[in-house]
């Protein structure tokens, strides 16, 4: 009797172990990653569309699960689609606007086991969550280096006598005076007065990040007023349309407008997200802490150009635009070099900027030294909002 109790024993644990071991078998397999987008426009928006592509790629380089959500506002509906994406099992949360920044803070409050990275934002260095987190990149050095493409067009076309040198006025559709706008149409203008130093520039602004009417709009009214080359930040074909229909040389933003400007499209600079997406999603993967604030750079292939187009852009851009670049990387350039700019006429050589981002935008830090303007070295988002002589600001009601 005891020999069968040991046996049936002995059988009930072998069972166990063999269970056990299935149990084990079935659940090594690890859960399914999902990272949450939130996008402010749809593809259709030339900057969401630049953020959409970024968002597929790194999730299909990773092998992870992407949750796309578009055409969500600046408002409450952010925080709502983030909690709809926590709920949907998403790890991480990327939102693409800047105006989603506090409904994406109040959702990393709610939700800290889950992390939060904001494109464009300024308050992740001051709020202190392990799980908030902001990203931009130096783009002002791509702006530099397409506003260098559009200083060797306006030499073509002094050369040529279709200009003069005093008739080289640039102009600029802006969105809002954010200094994140601020600080990219001032690089574009100095990389084309570096180039072209005769350069003036005038610049409207449309109130609205993607707006087709007012951004052709705002293109026509600056040819109109004797600009004769326009660039642009802002998200339709708006502006590059209204270049096109006028044969005005454009620069545009976020990616090639060829399709619809061949006769007139240059290039375009933008931010490749692929990069820090795939960093995140990464660290979030690995437990890894991600920092308060990313910034990519040219070296991290977050800053790009599209490739020139040479039917238009004048002969030597593509060699000068490599040539400038070299120097950005290596240092010997800079592109907020304060002996390219004043300001009222005077050198500026001490700027205290709003980094600390408060209610009043009080200056709080120190950012020239060494001769240049230190952009997005105290946090990622662009601080740079010096109103610099030679751009003149037209219509600013917001």
């Amino acid at each position: 009797m005891k020999k069968i109790i040991a046996l049936l024993l002995a059988t009930v644990m072998v069972f166990a172990l063999c269970a056990c071991g299935k149990s084990s078998d079935s659940g090594s397999a690890a859960p399914e990653f999902k990272a949450g987008f939130i996008f402010l426009h749809d593809e259709n928006s030339t900057y969401d569309a630049n953020f959409i592509n970024a968002a597929n790629a790194a999730c299909a380089n990773l092998g992870v699960t992407g949750i796309l959500k578009t055409n969500i506002p600046e408002g409450q509906e952010c925080y709502e689609a983030a909690a709809e994406l926590v709920d949907a099992g998403c790890s991480v949360i990327f939102a693409d606007s800047f105006g989603h920044e506090d409904y994406m803070i109040q959702a990393a409050k709610e939700f800290p086991n889950v992390q939060f990275c904001h494109a464009t934002g300024t308050k992740a260095h001051t709020e202190g969550l392990a799980n908030y987190h902001n990203a931009f990149a130096s783009i002002y050095e791509g702006r530099f280096l397409a506003g260098v493409a559009a200083g060797m067009k306006l030499n073509e076309m002094i050369d040529s006598g279709n200009i003069t040198a005093e008739q080289a006025k640039m102009g600029y559709i802006g969105a809002f005076t954010y200094a994140e706008v601020i600080s990219g149409y001032t690089s574009f203008y100095l990389g084309a007065k570096y180039i072209c130093p005769s350069t003036t520039m005038e610049v409207t602004f449309t109130g609205s990040w993607y707006d087709e009417t007012a951004e052709k709009e705002g293109a026509t009214k600056l040819i109109n007023d004797n600009c004769v080359l326009i660039s642009q930040h802002a998200d339709s074909m708006g502006a590059p349309t209204a270049c096109e229909n006028a044969g005005v040389p454009n620069v545009s933003y976020n990616g090639s407008t060829k399709a619809v400007a061949p006769n007139t499209f240059i290039v375009s600079s933008r931010i490749d997200w692929t990069p820090y997406f795939e960093y995140a999603i990464k660290a979030t993967q690995n437990g890894e802490a991600i920092p308060a604030d990313w910034t990519g750079t040219i070296d991290t292939k977050s800053v790009l150009l599209t490739e020139v187009n040479t039917d238009v852009a004048a002969a030597g851009t593509v060699e000068k635009i490599a040539e400038v670049q070299a120097a950005l990387e290596n240092g010997s350039l800079h592109v907020f070099d304060t002996s390219f700019f004043t300001v009222g006429g005077e050198a500026v050589n001490s700027y205290k900027a709003d980094v600390d981002t408060d209610p009043a935008y009080t200056p709080d830090t120190e950012v020239v030294a060494n001769g240049y303007f230190h952009e997005s070295e105290f946090r990622s988002a662009p601080y740079f909002d010096l109103q610099i002589d030679g751009i003149d600001l037209l219509d600013v009601a917001f």
